[in-house]
């Protein structure tokens, strides 16, 4: 007999769910992100378990891209049949994200920011997830060659078919979220969030403007790699373990992002998240959402245990002075 998954009644008792910009969207403190684990050489039945557990802890968002896998499409695929198998109930209590931008098919249409590429994408995408539309479609990443306004057009043509209820984007810099919010607004698309890579040892929104810029623009922010792929946990404190995504994997994370200088870092950080009463993975996750300026963290996770562990740090996002200079200086080099 098949194993009915019932959602706990006590799943939005404690999650933190903040407006993204100035939307009547909300988006859960904390969202599960589907682009390491969930593809075709992951165990199925471990994804299952960890999306049950995200939402039962309140994770109402999962994040997804075209290209998420390997191989591309399967992490999409995945999700849709743990979707349809098991929250098609909840679907109205979940926001379903998906992306398109970066290489997914042969030839010069599957990559990039043109209007046949993105407008291809969303179809496949809604196929592959058993969706009739996704809550948010991101371009991906930013296009030097194909002009903005085809770009925001095919996001605007998106939405206002209902494949998507929302736009947003994902790795732009601030001038082009500028002129894409100008665009927007004129297509009449509500445009609602930029997603991007936020860290303790990775800051370059604050240094460029756009955290800043879409805290004004009325534009949510959600940061991935919040755990700088590993290196903000206690994972790496006495070496390089076998299984860690440095020894792996080199495509994300190199061996030589783990100097002496950098293991010296999380070494005095892991010392204050103790006496935060945290993991030194907790406090990172904490230190995204210590202002109002991000309105959610994307983590990615191998088991239930650490999406349970992650859930914690919505009961812990505030940070002394003192802590905040302490940190800073621990990363000032």
């Amino acid at each position: 007999m098949a194993d009915i998954y019932v959602a706990s009644d006590k799943r939005y008792d404690k999650m933190v769910y903040n407006r993204v910009g100035n939307s009547g969207l909300k988006f859960p403190a904390v969202s599960l992100g589907f682009w390491h684990n969930f593809g075709s050489n992951g165990n199925y039945d471990n994804m299952k378990a960890m999306c049950r557990t995200a939402f039962d802890g309140g994770i109402t968002q999962f994040d997804l891209a075209n290209n998420y896998g390997p191989v591309y499409g399967s992490a999409e695929e995945n999700a849709g049949r743990i979707l349809k198998e098991d929250f098609a109930p909840y679907r109205d209590e979940l926001v379903i994200t998906t992306k398109a931008g970066y290489d997914m098919w042969p030839g010069p249409y599957g990559n990039w920011g043109s209007k046949k590429y993105l407008c291809a994408s969303i179809d496949q995408s809604l196929k592959r997830l058993q969706l009739d539309y996704v809550d948010i479609f991101y371009h991906h990443r930013m296009d030097p060659e194909t002009p903005l306004e085809e770009t925001m057009e095919a996001l605007a043509q998106i939405v206002h078919s209902g494949k998507a209820l929302y736009a947003g984007v994902s790795n732009y810099d601030k001038a082009t979220t500028e002129r894409a919010v100008k665009i927007l607004k004129e297509l009449h698309c509500p445009f609602v969030v930029n997603q991007v890579r936020y860290s303790i040892f990775d800051r370059h929104i604050e240094e460029n403007g756009v955290k800043d810029f879409c805290k004004e623009a009325g534009v949510g922010i959600i940061a991935f790699s919040p755990l700088a792929q590993g290196l903000l946990t206690d994972k790496y404190l006495h070496g390089i373990p076998e299984d860690s995504r440095i020894a792996r994997d080199h495509r994300f994370l190199k061996e030589n992002a783990l100097t002496p200088e950098r293991l010296s870092q999380i070494r005095q950080l892991n010392e204050l998240a103790k006496g935060r009463g945290q993991s030194l993975a907790q406090m990172a996750l904490s230190w995204i959402l210590k202002d109002d300026k991000v309105c959610s963290v994307l983590i990615g996770a191998s088991k239930p245990e650490q999406i349970v562990e992650n859930l914690s740090i919505v009961e812990n996002t505030v940070f002394t002075e003192e802590e905040i200079r302490t940190i800073d200086r621990i990363c000032e080099n």
